[in-house]
């Protein structure tokens, strides 16, 4: 491999077989290189190459500024990520998280760290994520030797999550918003407390994941059988009368009545959990 770009002494970008452009990264990978200079195999530590064509050259830049320990170990807690979440994370999380990392470490070391008010939500409506954001602690913490506090796991998930919806950083505090407000509406309907391991409990907040990101990006979810409404409808009564509850909230505070293929759905999961929770 021969350098085509220089970004420091420890980043460099290359070209692959296709003529794709590749970074590699290396303590002293660039260190009095030129381009057309060969690579030193020897010194090569990481290869990206980003699907996106876009992400990449941010990426590039994002890299020639930063340390290369801060690089590496934010690629340790994507690959921890990949391994635990289903589906695939948006190339844009090796932006997104490295230079949030660096950020947040900075002004953890000018004693300016900064309150998540969304943390006690992030640890109850995304349960695995916040676990990859506490892992992301440690390993800070392990390869850089810098403690930061509790309210970074929160902005840490929220990169993960923004990851795997591909969305904006303010859509994920609304979509949080929004499944905090449903959750207390279906709460305070049948009085009950949550019993946050049951099964039903975590298939509705993933479901509520997902529905709260389509209303915010106004995306129609697949139109199902009229009948099969009607007869969801009927079959659970009670639950449909929460889910005619959430419908008056969303018109209320968004503007968004439910389609009958919303109901239908979010009716399923009312019931259901509704179910278990009386088992208990």
């Amino acid at each position: 491999m021969k350098v085509h770009k220089i970004l420091n002494n420890n980043v460099v970008v290359t070209l692959d077989a296709k003529g794709n452009e590749l970074i590699v990264t290396g303590r002293g990978v660039g260190f009095k290189k030129r381009e057309g200079d060969l690579i030193d195999n020897d010194l090569i530590e990481k290869q990206f190459s980003l699907t996106n064509n876009e992400t990449l050259p941010r990426f590039a830049e994002l890299l020639s500024e930063i340390p290369i320990e801060i690089l590496t170990t934010t690629e340790v807690i994507i690959n921890h990520a990949k391994q635990l979440l289903e589906g695939k994370l948006q190339d844009s999380i090796y932006i997104s998280l490295t230079d949030h990392i660096h950020f947040a470490i900075e002004r953890h070391k000018q004693g300016f760290d900064i309150p998540n008010s969304f943390l006690w939500e992030t640890k109850k409506l995304y349960p695995k994520e916040f676990q990859i954001g506490l892992y992301a602690l440690s390993v800070i913490k392990q390869r850089l030797n810098v403690d930061l506090p509790e309210d970074e796991a929160g902005f840490i998930t929220f990169h993960i999550i923004n990851a795997q919806l591909n969305d904006t950083m303010p859509n994920i505090v609304k979509m949080t918003k929004i499944m905090r407000e449903i959750l207390n509406i279906v709460k305070y309907h049948f009085q009950f407390e949550y019993d946050e391991d049951c099964l039903s409990y975590q298939r509705f907040i993933t479901h509520l994941k997902f529905f709260s990101h389509r209303i915010l990006n106004q995306t129609e979810h697949p139109e199902q059988d009229a009948s099969l409404y009607e007869l969801i409808r009927k079959k659970y009564e009670q639950a449909y009368q929460c889910t005619k509850q959430i419908d008056l909230h969303l018109i209320q505070h968004y503007s968004h009545p439910l389609s009958d293929d919303e109901s239908l759905y979010l009716t399923i999961h009312i019931e259901r959990l509704r179910n278990e929770l009386k088992k208990t």
